[in-house]
């Protein structure tokens, strides 16, 4: 989680600068640091993984826990600044590292605890989407993951059928997890002030699927070309990739929009394009 405390200086001596090109907004509201801790709740026999620690503002209450904690850092500078920061707590690891390329497993095969990973950071908003997939692909590993993000984000994350910002991201986050808008972070809570207000949000992994697909990238598929023409009704925007013979036998009302449709009702439509690919 990008926080900021004051005066923090690099190993050259030189104050950090917030680096827009790793879309840097560092928290430096304690309340709202406080409230983060607290939806967070970490305990001293787990092991957290915190993307984009920043200037460690955050990362200090939750190495307070006790628990195990593995810091990914893209910025090599305030990667070397939280090396000497933690160079003393045994149970605190510093990974410079993409997040996106890097291998969460590992910290499985390295780990002495039982439990499943939690997951902790403050995404940007041009990687939050790929960075979230990127960890929904170990979600049997993950016991929950709490971000912070643009409130956009959060909302589409949460939506529901029918809603104004239901769409492709939030049916393929819900099909793996459920999901918690917890609360809103106003923009003047960080520096620089960003333009746009943030949010919160919990994703917790489903132990057992409410829905299933019979193929996930046949639902990717369907939803993904039900919304790229989504003022279309389902029958016209499908028929690109499932047969006639196969739009007709389903017990869906095809003269709808994709936002009226449930996740289930996506997943049913999937199941028929996955049956079609694999005829002879």
């Amino acid at each position: 989680m990008k926080t900021h405390s004051k005066g923090v200086r690099l190993a050259n001596g030189m104050p950090h600068q917030a680096r827009k090109r790793f879309g840097q907004n560092f928290l430096h509201d304690q309340a709202v640091i406080n409230r983060i801790i607290d939806a967070i709740a970490p305990q001293n026999d787990q092991h957290l993984v915190e993307i984009g620690p920043g200037q460690a503002a955050l990362t200090r209450p939750l190495a307070e826990s006790g628990a195990r904690l593995d810091c990914v850092e893209l910025d090599r500078d305030l990667a070397a600044y939280l090396e000497t920061q933690f160079q003393n707590d045994e149970q605190i690891t510093i990974h410079q590292h993409d997040i996106l390329k890097f291998d969460l497993l590992s910290l499985l095969a390295e780990s002495s605890s039982q439990h499943k990973l939690r997951i902790i950071g403050n995404l940007p908003y041009n990687i939050s989407t790929p960075v979230m997939f990127h960890l929904l692909q170990h979600h049997e590993y993950i016991q929950d993951m709490i971000f912070m993000l643009q409130l956009e984000v959060v909302q589409r994350l949460a939506a529901r059928c029918g809603d104004k910002n239901y769409g492709r991201l939030g049916l393929m986050a819900q099909y793996y997890c459920q999901i918690d808008h917890l609360f809103n972070v106003p923009s003047a809570a960080f520096t620089p002030k960003p333009k746009v207000s943030s949010a919160i949000v919990r994703l917790t992994p489903h132990a057992t699927f409410p829905v299933q697909a019979r193929n996930v990238e046949s639902l990717q598929t369907v939803i993904r070309t039900a919304f790229n023409q989504r003022r279309k009704t389902l029958k016209n925007s499908l028929k690109a990739i499932i047969s006639k013979e196969g739009l007709k036998n389903l017990e869906i009302d095809l003269g709808q929009r994709p936002e009226n449709l449930t996740l289930s009702d996506f997943v049913v439509i999937s199941d028929t394009l996955t049956a079609e690919t694999k005829e002879p």
